[in-house]
């Protein structure tokens, strides 16, 4: 995805996008009645002209409230949601359509309204045009019914945690179909250092790197001859010490497009304060697993949510096997880029929910199928989730003090692996 498309994707996922867009046209519309007016015939135009001031005026005034309340449920969901999930998943909830529709529809109802009521007053339209005018407003109150009825259903579920998690698992699974960089299931790329760059790109100011333009990257890397390494992915914190791409050769500068390769490098990557979904499938995981971890917190206590999590997790998880199944190599040429590993992946989310549910044994049984199904689905780097399911259940078995729930742990995790010594030393002496 080119810059300029994704700069254009974020922006209409604004709220205030929308609601410009469609307060604009019902504007547009109101005031298009009288040039309309000519295709309605005289007589025909006669009948219910005259009522469209009273309907106008009761549109207006019902519209201003809904708008309102409409507003105020929505900054409801997001305080609910940050509360009982996490702050990272309200920006999905903003970026909801339904819900920037139906706030979108009802600002610009109001806006028709009383554009219409000001047009009347200046006698804008004639009876024609009035009549015209009428239409449009059976045609707006038509649309709100729609929008109205279907946000009434959302109402029932908007910003709860089942609604957050289905919503950022969602998101997490889109960005793993997205992806368009290399896929790997077990292992971690080193950081290369930047002194050993023939040509290196650092970042204006320190932040997340947002958006990489790889087709830019490849398109450079093939003008000038050079192979590309990128050295921040999507979703990596950067410093302005840490290279953003580099080469190990440089280029001629007499070749065009390449007398000033690192600037050119640079504006491939966007670099913004926050982390985004779209091109980072970690980043989903990670919020995950921050619900996760709420959810097991004292304070809420509530691990029927770690478990609904751990099952979003797997369904993330198993599109991530399947795309590496499809072919997880996804270079560009000229572009080498380090691989996005799986296993860091469901690191991001068992660990959190491994230390914070270590002392509930249903988490913990959960937690041990769920590796075991990516184990036995990850062929020969099943040995890297093993390990994993281990740390997990030593870390458990730490916590647990009834025999009973460290038999039934054990008892987990050999079904999820097969057959290993069914509780360490260490803890059969408790």
């Amino acid at each position: 995805m080119s810059r300029w498309r994704w700069f254009i994707m974020q922006l209409t996922k604004r709220i205030w996008f929308r609601a410009a867009l469609i307060a604009f046209l019902s504007v547009l519309l109101a005031l298009a009645a009288k040039r309309l007016a000519p295709l309605i015939p005289y007589e025909f135009g006669k009948i219910g002209a005259d009522a469209v001031d009273n309907v106008l005026t009761v549109l207006a005034s019902s519209m201003l409230a809904v708008t309102t309340f409409s507003l105020t449920a929505m900054v409801t969901a997001f305080s609910g949601a940050s509360q009982n999930g996490t702050p990272r998943a309200t920006e999905l909830l903003v970026e909801d359509a339904a819900a920037q529709n139906a706030l979108s529809t009802f600002l610009g109802a109001f806006l028709f309204a009383i554009v219409g009521i000001i047009a009347l007053k200046a006698n804008y339209y004639g009876v024609q045009g009035r009549a015209v005018l009428l239409v449009g407003t059976v045609i707006v109150i038509a649309w709100i019914s729609i929008v109205l009825l279907r946000w009434i259903g959302q109402l029932t579920h908007f910003g709860r945690v089942s609604d957050t998690i289905e919503r950022v698992e969602k998101k997490a699974r889109g960005a793993v179909e997205d992806y368009k960089g290399p896929l790997k299931l077990t292992g971690r790329d080193a950081r290369h250092p930047a002194g050993r760059a023939g040509c290196a790109a650092f970042p204006d100011r320190s932040g997340y790197v947002a958006h990489v333009d790889r087709s830019k990257l490849s398109e450079l890397a093939e003008r000038c001859g050079v192979i590309v390494h990128v050295g921040a992915p999507a979703g990596t914190f950067v410093g302005r010490d840490r290279p953003l791409a580099w080469t190990k050769t440089v280029p001629d500068e007499a070749e065009e497009d390449c007398d000033d390769l690192p600037r050119r490098l640079k504006r491939a990557f966007t670099v913004t304060d926050s982390r985004d979904f779209d091109q980072d499938p970690r980043f989903g995981i990670t919020v995950l697993g921050e619900i996760a971890s709420r959810a097991l917190s004292p304070a809420v206590n509530d691990p029927g949510t770690a478990i609904a999590v751990l099952a979003a997790g797997l369904r993330v998880f198993d599109r991530f096997i399947d795309a590496c199944d499809e072919g997880g190599s996804r270079d560009l040429g000229g572009v080498v880029e380090p691989a996005l590993s799986l296993e860091e992946m469901v690191r991001d989310l068992v660990i959190p929910i491994a230390r914070d549910g270590a002392g509930l044994v249903e988490v913990q049984m959960r937690l041990q199928d769920v590796l075991g199904s990516i184990a036995t689905r990850a062929g020969e780097a099943r040995d890297a989730f093993r390990h994993v399911a281990e740390q997990a259940r030593d870390r458990a078995l730490d916590n647990l003090d009834h025999p009973d729930d460290r038999e039934r742990l054990c008892e987990a995790h050999e079904a999820a692996f097969g057959a290993t010594d069914p509780e360490p030393e260490r803890h059969r002496a408790r």
